[in-house]
């Protein structure tokens, strides 16, 4: 892996009209790298001279490392889905929560030896899919330690200024090495939403202006330890998060009725709580003949609420006619072991078994000021309505038995076989009861050809099936529409299920400039989870996510990025990428051929850094736009259909490395000020009757963010 590259002329012979051959010979500056068949490796000393303060600020610098950190295959669950791209000394980080992306930012750039992206597959790593690895290699040491600290402040549109936090601590004492981690992370958010109501004729008959607020930080606390003995390594990981946010909104909602204006003054008082934590580890024990032993596990547990009040204001006082209560606790337990052995030299298998529990229990209150009876303390002080399904406990038994073949057919091609077979059971008791069972078979294809060394193809093939999200099968809040507080639950809901056909062809430009990419992917899905018809009957309309048949998806992706050296920005780095896709299925409620819901026909994203180390500053840009218009409607419904209409987002940032390693990083986000409009049609009747009763058109606005960060390592 450690070969360096010779030999550029294959590709200076395709840029002689851009007058780029003198110049990549000249431009030194993006060594130290290395490139082979299996891997490109960066060493710490060619970050030197951006004075990284964290593996962030590394991984930033390295071209095309969006399409390793993007992932390339699995979409499936558990431990082997293919989800955990980033390696730690070769290791996967056992978690969910947190797991190895999010080390990142708490790593200490001190403390890094070199970056590896590893294009081939091997039995040796612990991570399965059509992409690529990052693996991060720390410093062989006796002893080490650094601190990496953090304070910043966003300032918001309303003039709100959110404190945050973060303090790392990682290091190297004999084989233990450890990482501890505390943040308070701020996600304050104001907002304003104007809507405007039609009827069909296009006559107004309402303006709704609402203005949002919730206070919320977020605060976590992690830990991440390992141990490695003579022939095996132990690692443990925790972390427990906490949130408490309030929001309060104010609407004003007036009436335009020729014969009956009007004007309303509503406030909400809600109150979020969630609390999690998870504990993640491994075990690996490598034998005299090579072959190895595994074992994971991940425990977590989240629990949440969210109580939403609402009151109509009048000039002496304010009436509650809204209580709605929702609450949810998931817990989840995964195990996995397998062991991995030499077939032959150039072949290996791996071989195991993950067994996974999933549990789900939520609740749901709704109260009201016109019911009949007594009004109840558990519903806000106000009258109970009833609601179906309310009441669920959730639990999925899984069992996944594996078998993994890897196999290196020469010094160009490599060819990853996958045999999976998954069984489950999802009983569902509360208010409803229900027990079902499934078997899926998932087959895995993974071949790739170097046909150079800066030139490789891909293909993949496989069955993934998805994780269903177990609030769907109860009754559930609707946040985004005042008019229908709470959603049906849908307890027949099953797994979607997906075969997935990629073909890459990427191509790492010479002396590490930069890094092209293409690629073909095609879905063909069974069981389509959509919105279906749950009507209990004609004049009282509902619908649930469900399953609606089969669809397919299929396009094309774009992804280029590039050193600007040979233009006269040296330590410029720009990326682009554009995608372009198609996808058809049968619309259940109009019975028309559609595309799935809120998707666009294209997407682009361009980004653009560009350090200037004469005066230990950066600046730049990411730009991100989508189709706006035929891309047909973005979902359709029992009773309504919805069409969001995207803006394009622009975020800036500036960094100066100061005093004693002190970096000051200045964001803008949002800085185009976008609106996220969505136009919703009513219809009298179910939608398929083609009654329009109401046309709303509405746009949220977030406001721009202006955001000052305060780093440094000690």
């Amino acid at each position: 892996m450690q070969r360096r590259l010779a030999s550029f002329y294959p590709v200076l012979a395709l840029l002689p009209s851009l007058g780029l051959s003198q110049e990549l010979a000249s431009d030194k500056s993006s060594e130290p790298f290395a490139v082979d068949d299996l891997s490109v490796i960066y060493e710490a000393s060619y970050f030197e001279q951006f004075q990284p303060v964290s593996v962030n600020d590394m991984v930033s610098r390295i071209p095309g490392i969006g399409l390793a950190l993007g992932g390339g295959g699995g979409g499936g669950r558990g431990l082997g889905g293919g989800a955990g791209e980033i390696l730690i000394n070769g290791q996967r980080i056992t978690g969910k929560s947190n797991e190895g992306r999010s080390q990142l930012s708490r790593i200490s750039a001190d403390d890094v030896d070199y970056i590896e992206i590893i294009r081939g597959t091997s039995e040796e790593i612990d991570v399965r899919g059509g992409g690529q690895v990052v693996n991060i290699v720390l410093l062989a040491s006796e002893s080490r330690s650094s601190i990496a600290a953090e304070i910043s402040t966003d300032r918001m549109q309303d003039g709100k200024f959110a404190p945050g936090a973060r303090l790392s601590y990682s290091g190297q004492n004999g084989n233990l090495n450890y990482l501890f981690h505390i943040q308070a992370d701020p996600s304050y958010v104001n907002q304003v939403t104007r809507e405007s109501s039609y009827d069909p004729q296009g006559v107004p008959t309402e303006r709704r202006f609402e203005e949002s607020t919730r206070d919320q930080t977020n605060y976590e606390t992690s830990m991440n330890l390992g141990y490695q003995f003579e022939n095996s390594l132990i690692q443990l990981n925790a972390l427990y998060g906490q949130a408490t946010p309030p929001t309060d909104i104010t609407r004003g909602i007036i009436g335009l009725a020729d014969n009956n204006p009007s004007v309303n003054l509503e406030r909400e008082a809600n109150q979020g709580q969630r609390d999690n934590w998870e504990i993640g580890g491994d075990y690996e024990y490598s034998f005299q003949n090579r072959s190895k032993f595994r074992f994971l596990f991940i425990v977590n547990d989240r629990d949440f609420g969210f109580t939403r009040k609402r009151f109509q204001v009048g000039k002496d006082k304010e009436n509650k006619d809204l209580f709605l209560f929702s609450g949810a606790r998931d817990r989840e337990r995964i195990a996995r072991s397998s062991y991995t052995f030499n077939l032959f030299s150039e072949q290996a298998i791996e071989a195991g078994v993950e067994i996974a529990q999933t549990i789900r229990d939520s609740e749901l209150r709704l109260g009201n000021d016109n019911g009949s009876g007594e009004t109840s303390a558990l519903h806000g002080g106000l009258y109970p309505v009833n609601v179906d399904n309310a009441l669920s406990t959730v639990e999925e038994i899984r069992s996944e038995y594996f078998a993994i073949h890897n196999w290196q057919l020469n010094e160009a091609m490599s060819l990853e076989t996958a045999l999976v077979y998954e069984s489950s059971e999802i009983t569902q008791t509360g208010d409803v009861g229900n027990s079902r069972s499934f078997g899926f078979f998932k087959p895995r294809i993974d071949y790739r050809y170097n046909l150079t060394e800066s030139l490789q193809f891909r293909a993949t093939a496989e069955k993934t099936v998805s994780q269903l999200s177990f609030s769907d099968f109860s009754a559930s809040t609707d946040n985004s529409d005042d008019d229908q507080d709470t959603v049906a639950g849908n307890p027949n809901i099953k797994q979607e299920q997906t075969w997935r056909y990629d073909l890459n062809l990427e191509y790492r430009l010479p002396n590490n400039i930069g890094v092209l990419n293409s690629q073909l992917y095609y879905r063909g899905i069974t069981d389509v989870i959509d919105r279906v018809d749950v009507s209990p009957s004609s004049d009282n309309l509902q619908s649930a996510r469900g399953n609606i048949g089969d669809g397919k998806r299929y396009g094309v992706n774009f992804d280029a990025s590039t050193q600007l050296a040979y233009l006269g920005l040296p330590n410029a780095l720009l990326t682009f990428r554009l995608g372009i896709n198609e996808s058809e299925l049968l619309d259940p409620f109009l019975g028309i051929q559609r595309r799935f819901s809120w998707s666009r026909r294209w997407n682009g994203r361009t980004e653009f850094r560009h350090d200037v180390n004469k005066y230990n500053l950066s600046y730049g840009f990411n730009y991100s736009t989508q189709a706006r218009e035929g891309s047909n409607y973005n979902r359709i419904d029992v009773f309504d259909i919805e069409r969001e209409i995207p803006d394009y987002d622009l975020n800036l940032f500036f960094e100066k490395r100061a005093f004693d390693g002190v970096t000051f990083r200045f964001d803008i986000r949002n800085v185009n000020d976008r609106n996220f409009c969505r136009e919703r049609t009513r219809f009298d009747g179910a939608t398929v009757d083609g009654i329009v009763e109401e046309i709303e058109n509405s746009c949220r606005q977030p406001g721009v963010r202006y955001s000052l960060k305060i780093r440094n390592t000690f």
